[in-house]
């Protein structure tokens, strides 16, 4: 069975797409536990992130690597934070989050409930600083 994330890859499940290639694609959490928090995958489906074979994981970290500037850009903070857990989708991801201090990456923390609207409205922020 496709992970959620293989059907938002599909298209199956609507997303806020930040940036997309062949292989790669980043899109907003939509329960996120900071504004801007974006999720980084592999277009191919790989459950755990140490299975993924070279090319595509260093790919990966690459492409987490030109959403991240985007992000910070857009959304005031300090730094943005990496963090994979792998638990909660059985599809290798990177979490992208906006911090101003260590405790706004921590995931036992209620995840924010943000309305379409503002979720389109950072989407068009990020997406804005991508081309800077």
């Amino acid at each position: 069975m496709a992970s959620i994330f293989s059907k938002i890859v599909s298209g199956e499940i609507p997303s806020f797409k930040i940036m997309e290639d062949e292989n790669y694609l980043a899109f907003l959490d939509i329960t996120p536990i900071a504004t801007g928090h974006v999720l980084v995958i592999p277009k191919l489906e790989v459950d755990y992130i140490f299975n993924m074979e070279d090319e595509l994981y260093q790919g990966l970290f690459l492409f987490a690597k030109k959403v991240a500037p985007a992000i910070e850009r857009a959304i005031p903070c300090k730094k943005i934070g990496v963090a994979i857990i792998g638990l909660e989708v059985p599809h290798a991801h990177i979490h992208l989050v906006p911090l101003q201090t260590v405790g706004d990456i921590n995931f036992e923390k209620p995840k924010m409930k943000v309305d379409q609207t503002e979720l389109q409205k950072t989407a068009d922020k990020i997406v804005a600083q991508l081309a800077r």
